[in-house]
């Protein structure tokens, strides 16, 4: 594709990455959307490409064999996908897919796994990208242990709120019973004991953030490690 100035970028990594290590990544670039429901990666393959999502929200999947499953993380300009490239691992068992339509660029797998050879300040970046982003998981499966569905609830429209523009998201009750792991009336029940306390307004497929500071007060300790974890490893992303 064309030029891509890296001052015009919206993805943080892209944005991270030394002058010269970005004018030769992005000459390999493609710029794709990525529609709702979109495959970033499936369980147990290599991936043909990674991607660094500039909109939108991607979701990374953990299924048991039985079928059940529960979101273990989420990423957006923040990040890309899949770790396994970065890694060297070749595949992971996760399905990770787009839950809010977005845009963004990929590469082929390969590509980058030789910039990864060949760059160590680009390896660098995105070994700590995949540092925040494990910690992030470990945080997911402290709070699925220890904290009420309202402030997990809370924890996860804040995420969401980092990754968007505005104070509106595109959240349907089906993909938060997948984040929160629960049946959705208790999704329903959350989201209206947050209305209720004008934090949040709900309606079909969309929530509205109304009062993000005393959203992060309910969330109380669900919300802010994983966070730091990436401010102290890449700083800002929003």
């Amino acid at each position: 594709m064309g030029d891509i100035r890296q001052s015009a970028v919206r993805n943080n990594l892209l944005r991270l990455m030394s002058p010269d290590s970005f004018a030769a990544f992005s000459s390999n670039l493609e710029f794709v959307e990525l529609p709702r429901g979109f495959e970033l990666s499936e369980p147990h393959e290599e991936a043909d490409y990674a991607y660094f999502p500039e909109t939108g929200i991607a979701s990374i999947v953990a299924r048991s064999p039985q079928g059940q499953h529960a979101e273990i993380g989420i990423f957006g300009r923040d990040g890309m996908t899949p770790a396994a490239v970065v890694l060297d691992a070749g595949s992971d068992p996760f399905s990770i897919f787009m839950q809010v339509q977005g845009d963004g660029y990929r590469i082929a797998a390969s590509v980058l796994k030789r910039f990864l050879d060949e760059d160590p300040g680009l390896k660098a970046l995105l070994g700590k990208y995949v540092q925040a982003l494990s910690v992030q998981g470990a945080y997911t499966s402290l709070s699925n242990a220890v904290h009420h569905i309202d402030e997990r609830l809370a924890r996860w429209i804040l995420m969401c709120h980092d990754r968007t523009d505005g104070d509106e998201i595109s959240l349907t009750h089906e993909f938060l019973s997948i984040m929160l792991a629960v049946r959705r009336p208790s999704v329903t029940t959350a989201l209206h004991m947050l209305e209720g306390r004008k934090l949040i307004y709900s309606e079909r497929g969309m929530i509205i953030v109304r009062d993000r500071p005393a959203l992060e007060e309910f969330a109380r300790d669900a919300y802010g490690e994983a966070e730091r974890e990436y401010f102290r490893l890449l700083g800002p992303f929003s």
